[in-house]
């Protein structure tokens, strides 16, 4: 009976030849690794979840804003007035529509320190970050551990996506041997469409089922970095058939974001806000409470504590990690962090 379910809830899928009972059934074993859970990310997870991904890791750092509701497409007011954290959102969200599969939140900023715990045993690892420090650790991950991943982006009406296949194809570091300098759009500066979110995450998903189904779909992967804009309608393709060889992480094997050092903190995207990381250091919320109700207004919930005392807001999460809203000075978050949570 539970097959017969199974096999209505995907029939129109199945009926697709690319796809059909087997792929099904390849699609229902895979395990899928969603770093970050904003715009993209989230469009990411719900389609998969939809498609029947038997596994759906989802890491994320932050917690639901109304400002995410224009275009973040698992998350509801009632995640940003409780403050929820986007994976705990999200697999809450999934659950309610296809309890078939299995879906792993992880409340975490994915650091070299936890990289290896949290992409694990994935079968494909996709990118729904806001930054580019994290997408060349999941690059020097995924080409160490020899795991394909897709990355994808987007900002005002423009997206733009690559599938790495170690090994095989260019990975980011052979497109973009450094971090893309002068002005760079983010989504506070420029805006974002959830058009533009919503094209790039169907086509990343579509990419990563043809992986997991293999066979003659893993012929159809695309091996180019493809970049369109919706609003202009123009669009561009750049090879990435082949690795560099003098790539630093593929052609070299030197992972230096991956060894981490001198990690900095992060300004978040879309928001005036510094990312404070701090490992190892578990906060009890109610005693934190108790400290801080003197010097502004405070809450928590079991996922995290907001604290404000203008004009800066706090968000601090159960490992010690902390997200200050209204600086964009690491060093005003770093000493605001000391003051009310200790140094």
């Amino acid at each position: 009976m539970e097959k017969e379910k199974s096999e209505e809830r995907y029939s129109r899928q199945i009926l697709f030849h690319g796809i059909g009972a087997e792929g099904q059934e390849r699609l229902a074993a895979g395990r899928v690794a969603i770093v970050g859970c904003g715009a993209t990310g989230s469009a990411l997870a719900s389609l998969l979840a939809r498609t029947g991904v038997g596994i759906l890791r989802i890491a994320d750092r932050d917690y639901v804003e109304t400002s995410n509701l224009q275009r973040q497409s698992l998350f509801d007011e009632k995640d940003a007035a409780e403050s929820l954290p986007k994976a705990i959102a999200a697999a809450r969200k999934i659950s309610a529509f296809n309890s078939e599969i299995t879906v792993e939140a992880r409340v975490e900023d994915v650091t070299p320190s936890n990289v290896n715990a949290l992409l694990e045993g994935m079968d494909v690892i996709l990118d729904g970050t806001d930054n580019f420090e994290t997408r060349y650790l999941i690059n020097d991950y995924a080409v160490k551990r020899s795991v394909p991943w897709i990355y994808s982006a987007a900002v005002g009406a423009y997206g733009v996506t690559m599938n790495v296949l170690p090994g095989e194809t260019a990975c980011l570091g052979c497109i973009f041997p450094e971090t893309p300098r002068g002005m760079v759009e983010t989504c506070e500066t420029s805006g974002i469409l959830n058009t533009a979110v919503n094209v790039v995450a169907s086509i990343a998903a579509t990419e990563a089922v043809k992986l997991l189904v293999g066979g003659s779909a893993a012929e159809q992967l695309r091996k180019t970095l493809w970049s369109f804009d919706v609003w202009t309608n123009q669009h561009a393709e750049i090879s990435a058939a082949k690795p560099r060889a003098s790539c630093r992480t593929c052609g070299q094997r030197d992972f230096v974001h991956l060894a981490g050092e001198g990690r900095p903190h992060i300004t978040m995207c879309g928001r005036n806000s510094v990312q404070i990381h701090e490992r190892a250091r578990p906060i009890d919320f109610a005693e934190m409470q108790r400290r801080l109700e003197s010097l502004g207004v405070v809450r928590h919930n079991e996922f995290v504590l907001k604290f404000w005392r203008e004009p800066y807001e706090m968000t601090l999460f159960p490992d010690g990690r902390a997200i200050i809203k209204g600086t964009t000075d690491t060093g005003v978050a770093r000493s605001l962090y000391a003051r009310y949570v200790g140094s």
